[in-house]
């Protein structure tokens, strides 16, 4: 290489210095995940970051070297039936961009087993929840002295350190709230485990981040992460629900009536209906499941009731079993109730 070469050589590197600053720089600016809403949220956040200022240089950089080796030693016009000159290979320079890259991976390695051992580490006053899903909801069971009591939607107490027990019914799910940064799939047969300390009071989608069929994208509910006291308050609603004195739930709680277009339409609800089906009142739009605006006209009350609660008993044509829950499992009488006589009323019944 003449002098010429070392000395674009040298201006191509300080390109790629410049590039990678900006680089990472941008990289850093970039809000890339939601709201942190967890304890381990921080450290994986801080991992991500890492791992971006580490990969951009070796990105640009790399690709700088092959940019200028392109350009320098490129075909010249009547140079095509010419083969290149032998050359030796430089031992030194093997030995180094073999070692540099291993001791980077081996140390970005270690790092990440580090941060992975401290947000596994168990807490004291732990809580448990087993976490099951199916095509295509997720339920939450809470352990309530002997016995469980179940929650459509996920409940939990602020700055509370949980371990999540995720189970699967039917295929592989991925049971996973974006707002904590943890993840796992839920597996047949398998119990498969994570933990959360929630830290921060609001509403966070939980959706399956793993393809399990048709219904895969309406597969979400919401984590509620608020006050012990609203926690307990939560808690003993579906108590009661359970022994038969939920008469008054509203879908979120709070002793409101079950309202049927609410049931159908928010994404908080246990159903989302809407996410799945196509009905002009609801102003919906789902194609997973059969078009309302089509079949309601031709079902009695008896057929929506038992659509809601056993979706499998008679399957419209041109869908297959599986794809709807057994809502009859995870609501109310009152709420079953609700969305038939909402259903009834929009199908001009």
């Amino acid at each position: 290489m003449g002098e010429e070469s070392r000395r674009q050589l040298r201006r191509m590197f300080v390109i790629g210095v410049i590039v990678s600053a900006l680089g990472i720089a941008l990289a850093l600016i970039i809000d890339w995940f939601p709201v942190a809403a967890s304890g381990q949220a921080k450290p994986i956040d801080t991992l991500w970051d890492v791992l971006l200022i580490v990969s951009v240089p070796i990105f640009v950089l790399s690709q700088t070297f092959v940019l200028f080796a392109a350009w320098q030693f490129r075909m010249k016009p009547g140079e095509e039936l010419k083969d290149g000159p032998p050359i030796h290979g430089n031992t030194r320079l093997e030995i180094i961009w073999t070692a540099i890259p291993a001791i980077i991976l081996v140390g970005l390695c270690t790092y990440a087993f580090v941060v992975l051992q401290d947000i596994e580490k168990a807490e004291a006053n732990t809580m448990e929840v087993r976490v099951v899903g199916e095509q295509f909801t997720w339920n939450f069971y809470y352990r309530d002295g002997g016995e469980e009591i179940v929650s459509p939607q996920l409940y939990l107490p602020e700055n509370r350190p949980v371990r999540f027990t995720v189970q699967s019914k039917d295929v592989i799910h991925d049971f996973w709230v974006p707002a904590f940064r943890m993840k796992i799939d839920a597996v047949p047969g398998i119990d498969t485990h994570i933990r959360v300390t929630p830290e921060r009071r609001g509403e966070y989608p939980v959706v399956c981040a793993e393809l399990c069929g048709l219904g895969h994208s309406a597969m979400r509910q919401s984590a509620h992460v608020v006050t012990q006291a609203e926690f307990d308050s939560e808690m003993q609603r579906l108590r009661d629900q359970a022994a038969g004195g939920g008469e008054e739930e509203g879908g979120g709680g709070g002793g409101e009536p079950a309202d049927g277009k609410t049931l159908f339409t928010e994404s908080a609800q246990p159903t989302a209906c809407s996410s799945c089906h196509t009905l002009a009142d609801a102003g919906s739009t789902g194609t997973t499941g059969p078009n309302l605006d089509e079949v309601l006209p031709d079902l009695s009350e008896e057929q929506i009731k038992q659509s809601i609660e056993e979706p499998d008993a008679e399957i419209t044509p041109g869908f297959q079993a599986g794809l709807m829950p057994r809502y009859g499992d995870t609501l109310s009488a009152e709420q079953v109730d609700a969305l038939v006589q909402y259903l009834r009323e929009v199908s001009g019944k």
